[in-house]
């Protein structure tokens, strides 16, 4: 079965370049049908239970995640389920019913959402799609090095943003995969939505409390075991950023690369403009440009009144 997602492209930025001294590469997972990353892993897994003949999935997420299981069921002729938490937006619930999804609300926080979702799951017979934990997902993000690789280009360093830590995963499946054992990933979290950096602090998974960053696509309270089980084999660098850096960074993307992203993305393209000190002396910079479907040019602006 053909792949849900496409090979996205590897630009380099010289206005980022130039301005850090260094080359700086962006992985344009934005481009994906669906508007970010998601796609890759959540395709497979999706397929993977098509494959078993289910006919039903569910997915609690607070939007991207939602969207590829809404788009994966559209396209593999699923009915599909999303519970989102009250924090996701008007214009992502729409997205999702476009789709086709039957959406339902539930909750403060998506941990919240995923207590109602595999309790609907188990009633109804469906296959739960997990957001960011689950091998499956994992190895379909795996490809975003397989394609780095193609491109002959081996990161310095790997910048990605991390919610649940799904794609941090998939990157690191995909590091080892290939051999670089070596390159570091610098791990970005904004201040309110940090339970990767706080696990790390701690040495044991740590949930917050309560979420309070914009950016609430990265509003897992609790990431996910294997996240934190990578810090003991490999070099992963917690790097925290503010609403305001996340935000600025998506406005000074927009300009530059005429594409949108979400806050969630803006962190790690945040710790990059800024040239965060676990990157100096550290060439190429390879940043995850995660992407992001539930934003335009109205929440965008709303974002930056909020964090001014």
């Amino acid at each position: 079965m053909k792949s849900l997602h496409v090979v996205t492209p590897l630009w380099e930025s010289h206005s980022l370049s130039a301005e850090i001294g260094v080359p700086v590469f962006l992985k344009m997972e934005a481009l994906q049908p669906i508007g970010s990353f998601k796609i890759r892993g959540i395709g497979a897994a999706c397929q993977a239970s098509w494959k078993t003949s289910a006919k039903r999935l569910v997915c609690a997420s607070g939007g991207n995640a939602g969207h590829a299981v809404a788009y994966a069921g559209r396209r593999l002729e699923m009915a599909v389920t999303i519970v989102v938490p009250k924090t996701t937006s008007s214009w992502m619930q729409d997205i999702l019913r476009r789709e086709g999804a039957t959406v339902a609300v539930h909750g403060d926080s998506w941990d919240d959402a995923h207590e109602h979702a595999t309790a609907l799951a188990a009633r109804e017979n469906a296959a739960y799609i997990h957001p960011f934990d689950d091998p499956r997902i994992w190895q379909g993000h795996a490809s975003i090095i397989h394609e780095i690789v193609g491109a002959n280009i081996k990161p310095g360093a790997v910048v990605v943003s991390v919610g649940g830590g799904g794609l941090l995963c998939g990157l690191l499946e995909g590091l080892h995969q290939v051999g670089w054992k070596d390159v570091p990933v610098v791990a970005v979290e904004t201040e309110g939505a940090a339970s990767f950096a706080a696990s790390v602090r701690a040495g044991h998974l740590i949930t917050l409390e309560r979420i309070t960053s914009i950016a609430t696509t990265l509003g897992a309270r609790t990431v996910a075991s294997a996240a934190l089980a990578w810090t003991q084999r490999h070099k992963i660098i917690p790097w925290i950023v503010n609403d305001r850096a996340a935000v600025e960074a998506c406005l000074r993307f927009a300009d530059e690369q005429r594409v949108l992203v979400e806050p969630a993305c803006g962190a790690a393209l945040a710790a990059v403009y800024g040239r965060a000190e676990p990157l100096k002396g550290l060439a190429p910079i390879v940043g995850i440009v995660c992407g992001g479907a539930g934003v335009s040019l109205k929440l965008l602006d709303e974002w930056k009144k909020k964090v001014s």
